[in-house]
């Protein structure tokens, strides 16, 4: 579309960016003389109403924001199926090629940036607007250092149903809040959410959680901690940590309360005072005690014999006296209170070593456990179980490079003794997870590659297949292996199918042909003919014959679909004359025979062939010139192939001689030769004489 001029304002001069959506091209405001950003719809979306609809609540939503931290939008246009949008052209560069080219940035100019985006999206929160696709990529910085923030494309007004609904999930993954990816409603806090990841990868270099799918990033968004910042980077001020450690809780209700807030925090993280302020904590991350799980310790063989059985207690009351059958009382004997204690204890003593023996009989003897690293999994199974083990479940799996599916790696236990029937785990070798080929139709190829390199794919396993096609230079239009199926990156060759732009060819001569015969012509070349697009005019060509078309003229490029329009004579116009003429010719030698060629030049055109012949006497040959006035007409006689003469045959209105009209029915639309038209039949001989018969 370079070159491109739409709605007769906005000249395209060259793509400066681009998404799976929309491309972005530097253009000139031919109005008021000044550069311009034009986003344009992708060719692919423009029937798509959805897009159509998220094309322009982009424009909607930025353009009722007005701040100068926020691209500003200054018009909005469709030219046929291209929709676009005119803001302001920032000379720059976006802060994810920042990052890329300089990270980690240093604590001030990162806290510069941030601010700067808070401030803008206090002016969007005020304003009920929430972006909702807060990333490094969406927001630029200028060379004079200002941070401007763009792309609203699914940004919403805050009403009073959910900002997104459920199921439906758009954004960027990596930048997701944890409300967001559950698809629950988003609000100011959210993106208060995205801007912490924003801060924390500038300050970083990285993002806080990485996966081999969407879904195991989103996830870790909603249940995993991320690490803390001074951890990556030691040279991070507590005070900005905590910044981000606020900004990025999973719990809405622990961020900041709004972009205001967040914003007043950083203008002050920076200050002498606050650089090492205490960690920031909070409640929610501290385990209640009393819901914990108590550990008991296992009884030890030697702390067996320090068991104490039970004290018998004995109650004496009423010991003193007892009754006898009759009734009587008498003095109990002293003697037999420890008789029967003394009894009690050798049985219990008794018991307790019968049964301290029977336990050491029962208790799992101490074997060595064998050694299985380096065994299958099912042999290392076989011999454990054999020697009198469990296997511990579950059992873990790691990825190992160069090694083979299925083969122990690691286990506890191993050579030590241990009891008989106790668990050993087991760590075995598996196969790297693959992760799905990622959709990559409707991207460029520079985006595709960048995707399928941070993935791991080598540079050289990317194979392009070009072809012509509708979409812009260098889309993917198709790709193998295809999306979701599952690949190896550091193994796989991807091979894209991409487009070169439409197939041009040289545009077909259309003049002279018969109005069915260029459509025909013009169908076969797959170029476009609208019945509003065939003018009918009077012209010096032959009724219902194509004299002029338009845009291409013969042999210029054309590429398919393009509309054509083709000017169809209605006939000769009202001021042309016909002039029917008597050619005499004479042979070279009176009874020889010469070869004579007639060539003519009228308003019809240049140097037509009026026929050749061969005559041995002097012969008359009839021709009928249309003359116009703006051009005479003029006869050449070729005889032996010598010019013997050339006659000028002027556009002039000679009476005829019997004053009678001399119809013209072969002429539709123009003069007819008669005595109001001058037309008349007159002779040529070869001494250039003119007569009239």
């Amino acid at each position: 579309m370079i070159g491109l001029t739409l709605s007769g304002r906005y000249e395209l001069l060259a793509r400066v960016g681009g998404g799976g959506m929309a491309l972005v091209y530097k253009a000139r405001d031919l109005l008021l003389n000044r550069f311009v950003a034009v986003k344009v719809l992708r060719q692919q979306f423009t029937h798509d109403d959805d897009f159509v609809k998220r094309f322009r609540r982009e424009a909607q939503a930025a353009a009722s924001l007005s701040h100068p931290n926020i691209v500003s939008i200054y018009d909005v246009g469709q030219v046929e199926d291209t929709h676009y949008i005119v803001m302001e052209f920032i000379d720059g560069a976006n802060l994810n090629e920042i990052i890329r080219d300089r990270a980690p940035l240093q604590a001030d100019e990162a806290v510069r940036i941030t601010a700067q985006i808070c401030d803008a999206l206090e002016h969007a929160h005020y304003n009920q607007i929430i972006h909702r696709d807060i990333k490094p990529h969406n927001i630029l910085i200028g060379n004079n250092g200002r941070v401007k923030v763009t792309d609203f494309g699914i940004a919403r007004a805050v009403t009073s149903s959910t900002i997104t609904q459920t199921g439906s999930v758009i954004g960027s993954v990596h930048y997701f809040s944890p409300e967001h990816a559950k698809g629950v409603a988003t609000g100011e806090k959210s993106d208060l959410y995205s801007l912490g990841i924003v801060l924390y990868q500038m300050l970083t270099g990285r993002l806080p959680f990485l996966g081999e799918s969407p879904i195991s990033v989103a996830l870790k968004h909603l249940q995993e901690p991320f690490e803390q910042p001074r951890k990556v980077n030691p040279y991070i001020p507590q005070s900005v940590e905590n910044v981000i450690l606020r900004a990025m809780r999973k719990n809405p209700q622990e961020r900041y309360q709004s972009a205001r807030e967040m914003h007043a925090d950083l203008e002050t993280c920076l200050q002498p005072q606050r650089l090492n302020e205490p960690a920031v904590q909070y409640s929610s991350d501290e385990d209640n005690e009393e819901d914990k799980t108590k550990v008991i310790p296992a009884i030890r063989p030697d702390m067996r014999n320090t068991i104490e059985a039970p004290a018998v207690k004995v109650s004496n009351a009423n010991n003193e006296e007892r009754w006898n059958s009759e009734g009587l009382t008498e003095q109990k004997r002293k003697w037999v209170l420890p008789t029967v204690l003394g009894a009690l204890a050798v049985i219990l003593i008794a018991v307790l070593i019968w049964a301290v023996s029977a336990l050491k009989q029962q208790m799992p003897q101490d074997v060595l456990v064998p050694d299985m690293v380096g065994k299958t999994l099912t042999d290392a199974k076989e011999q454990l179980i054999a020697a009198g083990f469990t296997i511990a479940e579950p059992i873990l799996y790691e990825v190992v490079e160069g090694k083979e599916k299925d083969i122990v790696i690691k286990q506890d236990k191993a050579n030590m003794e241990a009891k008989e029937g106790s668990p050993i785990q087991l760590t075995v070798s598996k196969d790297k997870d693959l992760p799905p080929m990622p959709d990559l139709i409707g991207k460029t190829l520079d985006e595709a590659k960048v995707a399928l390199i941070e993935m791991g794919v080598k540079p050289g396993n990317i194979g392009t297949t070009p072809e012509f096609d509708q979409s812009e230079p260098d889309t993917v239009l198709d790709q193998v292996p295809p999306k979701d199926e599952l690949f190896n990156p550091t193994t796989a060759v991807v091979n894209l199918k991409i487009s070169k732009g439409e197939e041009a060819f040289p545009m077909p001569d259309l003049l002279k042909k018969t109005e069915a015969e260029a459509r025909a012509i013009l169908i076969s070349k797959n170029l476009k003919l609208k019945e509003d697009k065939i003018i009918r005019e009077p012209s010096y060509f032959p009724k219902g014959t194509v004299f002029k078309q338009f845009p291409a003229e013969k042999d210029e490029m054309v590429t398919p679909q393009t509309e054509i329009t083709i000017y169809v004579s209605s006939g000769y116009p009202a001021d042309s004359r016909k002039q029917d003429l008597s050619i005499t010719v004479s042979p070279a030698v009176a009874g020889k025979t010469s070869k004579i060629k007639i060539e003519y030049s009228d308003a019809t055109g240049d140097n037509i062939d009026g026929g050749t012949y061969k005559i041995s006497s002097t012969t008359s040959f009839p021709i009928t010139l249309i003359l116009s006035p703006s051009k005479d007409g003029q006869i050449t006689i070729y005889r032996d192939g010598q010019v013997v003469q050339t006659e000028p045959v002027p556009y002039l209105v000679i009476p005829a001689t019997n004053n009678s009209p001399d119809p013209d029915p072969g002429v539709d639309g123009g003069a007819a030769s008669g005595d109001n038209q001058g037309g008349e039949e007159g002779s040529v001989p070869v001494d250039g004489e003119i007569t009239n018969p």
